[in-house]
């Protein structure tokens, strides 16, 4: 073989060896740090890149969030309850330099920190609080992990306490002032319910003897107004009947005899009865002279009929 042949053979081989370790692929998840002689160099975007072989050295840093499971640890809460306490935290890579080069172990790094501040934090909460503001202590964690893993190139997305768990004694108890509470919220409950329907009954009862009162007055009302209006209707007639003899009598121009004997009339009308009665007439000169006249009529007509 022809040496010169042989030497470009081998240059081709040492270039395609070349290019073939100097290329390297990047996923769309990762980020590539290039250290050059173990110095940091640059970093390298997702895609198809090109290094230098066996001069750098490509360290590829997952920028996905990052899960770290906080091991369970017992926690003594500001009324001096231990409990025990759950939790997980995630992060998310923003800076890979800092996260390769700033710690040395990311994951315990953060469970011990996580850890510490987790007993910090329930630590200045009583037992009820911790109990029912997870939504506070996962804000508050995460805002103080959130700042002291700024250094490290990482951001924490959200923490999240999967449970609390208090010593069986202590649960015991509060099952029981949960169960004492029910009741007594039952009792007043149906203290409220009966009082409100023995309210709602003296209600009813009070609507209706009103309502009754009323009909009653109503009643009265009109039979009232019915005897008032029977009343002036008989007065009316009689004050007419009264009204019509007395034009009768004055157009009929009666004579004294004919009062006289109405006035008899009138006397024997009143003296009916058994009981003892004095009848004195106002005008006794003038009945007694028509009485006379009567008489002597009277007498003339009995000569008259002798003779």
């Amino acid at each position: 073989m022809n040496p010169l042949a042989f030497i470009v053979i081998a240059v081709i081989a040492v270039i395609i060896a070349y290019v073939v370790l100097g290329l390297k692929i990047v996923r769309q998840h990762e980020l590539g740090l290039v250290e050059r002689f173990g110095k940091y160099e640059n970093t390298l975007d997702p895609g198809l890149q090109l290094i230098v072989p066996f001069i750098d050295r490509i360290r590829r840093v997952d920028m996905r969030e990052i899960v770290v499971d906080v091991p369970p640890q017992e926690v003594i809460t500001r009324d001096n309850v231990v409990v025990t306490v759950d939790a997980v935290v995630y992060y998310q890579a923003t800076d890979p330099k800092k996260l390769v080069y700033a710690v040395q172990n990311f994951v315990l790094a953060a469970t011990k920190l996580a850890q510490t501040n987790l007993r910090n934090v329930i630590g200045d909460l009583d037992l009820d609080d911790a109990l029912t503001s997870r939504e506070l202590i996962n804000s508050q964690l995460r805002d103080i992990l959130d700042e002291a893993t700024d250094v490290w190139g990482t951001k924490v997305v959200r923490v999240e306490i999967q449970r609390i768990d208090p010593p069986a004694d202590v649960t015991q108890a509060m099952h029981r002032q949960m169960k004492a509470e029910r009741d007594r919220r039952a009792i007043v409950t149906e203290a409220e319910g009966d009082k409100r329907s023995k309210i709602l009954q003296a209600e009813g009862v009070k609507q209706s003897r009103i309502l009754e009162a009323e009909g009653q007055a109503e009643a009265i009302k009109q039979v009232a107004e019915a005897e008032k209006f029977q009343k002036l209707t008989v007065a009316e007639g009689e004050g007419q009947a009264i009204e019509r003899v007395f034009h009768a009598i004055h157009n009929g121009d009666p004579t004294d005899d004919l009062i006289a004997i109405k006035y008899l009339e009138a006397l024997q009308g009143v003296a009916n009865g058994t009981d003892t009665k004095i009848f004195l007439p106002m005008e006794m000169s003038g009945i007694l002279g028509s009485i006379g006249a009567i008489g002597e009529m009277f007498n003339k007509d009995g000569e008259s009929q002798a003779s």
